[in-house]
C-alpha cells in the first residue's frame, strides 16, 4: 500500500489529513482523531535497519495501537514489526510495501481509532 492511498482512506473514513510536525523530518506524518486531536497512526519514512530489518533503503511505516493480548500473534505474521519509536506493548509497526493487504492495513488503523478515541 502506497502512503497517498492510506492517507485517503484515513480522509474519506476519518476526516483525518496527515500533519507534518517536525520540519527535520519531513517524511513523518501523524493522523489524528478529526475531534480529540490524540493520535491513531503515524506514517514514518526511515531506513529499513531502524526497525530491524536487513536493508538500508527507505521504507514506510504505519504505526498503530493494538490491544496487548494482540501484540504477540501480530507480531508473529509477515510485514508486522515492532513498534518502532513508540511503546512495544501498545502499539506495532506495518510495513506499508509488505504483504498485509489493504483491508487488513485498513482493519488495524481502525482498531487503532477506536483504541485511541477516549
Amino acid at each position: 500500500m502506497k502512503r497517498e492511498a492510506l492517507f485517503k482512506y484515513a480522509r474519506e473514513r476519518y476526516k483525518a489529513e496527515p500533519e507534518y510536525l517536525w520540519s527535520n523530518l519531513p517524511g513523518y506524518a501523524v493522523l489524528r482523531h478529526h475531534e480529540g486531536k490524540k493520535w491513531f497512526g503515524i506514517v514514518m519514512h526511515v531506513t529499513g535497519t531502524k526497525p530491524g530489518l536487513e536493508t538500508e533503503e527507505k521504507i514506510d511505516l504505519l504505526k498503530v495501537k493494538v490491544r496487548p493480548e494482540q501484540i504477540g500473534s501480530l507480531r508473529k505474521k509477515e510485514g508486522i514489526l515492532p513498534a518502532y519509536h513508540m511503546n512495544k506493548e501498545h502499539w506495532i509497526s506495518i510495513l506499508l510495501s509488505g504483504p498485509l493487504s489493504p483491508p487488513e492495513i485498513h482493519d488495524l488503523l481502525s482498531e487503532s481509532h477506536e483504541l485511541t478515541a477516549a
